[in-house]
């Protein structure tokens, strides 16, 4: 049985897939382990720290899956796998080699962001949300949808959030992927506000009238196509080897 490993993104614990559990097919095991710090998980003692991380999600990353890692999730996996035996392939969700971009989310709008988390946390979080969700039919809807999954409680520490913003400003994946030993796949929302163009051209699939969170908005058709992901390298790990 194909194997899914949900991870989600900065200020969301794993409920946010939640939507998704109605459409997942009866031959797929889904998961969606939370990162160290959410949802009552101990932080660890360098948030920052790629090898206490891949140590924490050892159990949770199996070689054996497909890795689906959402926003900063997607930018987590990616920096694993220097550190962990590669996924049969990993999906990149609404993010790409980098957080920042110049005609996305720029050095400057982070840094400004990163103030504000400095001087009023919580609020900012919860700013961040509804940002995120500009890119959706109805971000109104979605927005509603959020708060109804998530609660108004905080599901993260503060420094595991610092950590997530430190990680986005600094986390460059991209020699990282160039030299990944599994598959990359990049799977975007058409409309997502927090992605550049160029970015968004080079995704090899699109979720069309969906935007950063497509879970809220297209969670049929977001599913859909992650188990049909994981079908193919299901298929691909079934196929024998060539003989000499």
């Amino acid at each position: 049985m194909t194997q899914l490993i949900l991870l989600s993104g900065w200020g969301c614990d794993a409920r946010i897939w939640r939507p998704l559990a109605p459409y997942w097919p009866d031959d797929l095991e889904v998961k969606a382990p939370d990162w160290p710090g959410y949802a009552g998980r101990l932080p660890l003692a360098d948030p920052t720290s790629l090898n206490e991380l891949a140590d924490a999600m050892a159990d949770n990353l199996p070689a054996d899956a497909v890795w689906v890692g959402w926003s900063l999730g997607g930018l987590l996996a990616g920096a694993l796998l220097e550190h962990l035996p590669p996924p049969r392939a990993l999906v990149l969700l609404g993010i790409g080699e980098r957080f920042l971009h110049p005609q996305g989310v720029s050095e400057a709008d982070l840094a400004h962001f990163r103030d504000a988390f400095q001087r009023k946390p919580e609020a900012t979080r919860r700013h961040f949300l509804r940002w995120q969700l500009g890119g959706e039919p109805s971000p109104r809807s979605a927005h509603r949808r959020l708060r109804a999954i998530l609660g108004d409680a905080v599901p993260v520490s503060a420094t595991t959030l610092a950590a997530g913003l430190e990680q986005l400003a600094t986390l460059d994946n991209t020699s990282r992927l160039a030299a990944a030993s599994c598959p990359v796949h990049r799977l975007v929302g058409t409309r997502d506000p927090l992605l550049a163009p160029e970015v968004l051209a080079q995704a090899d699939q699109r979720l069309d009238d969906a935007g950063h969170c497509p879970m809220l908005s297209q969670p049929q058709h977001l599913a859909t196509r992650l188990a049909n992901i994981a079908a193919q390298h299901q298929s691909d790990a079934e196929r024998p080897e060539p003989t000499s």
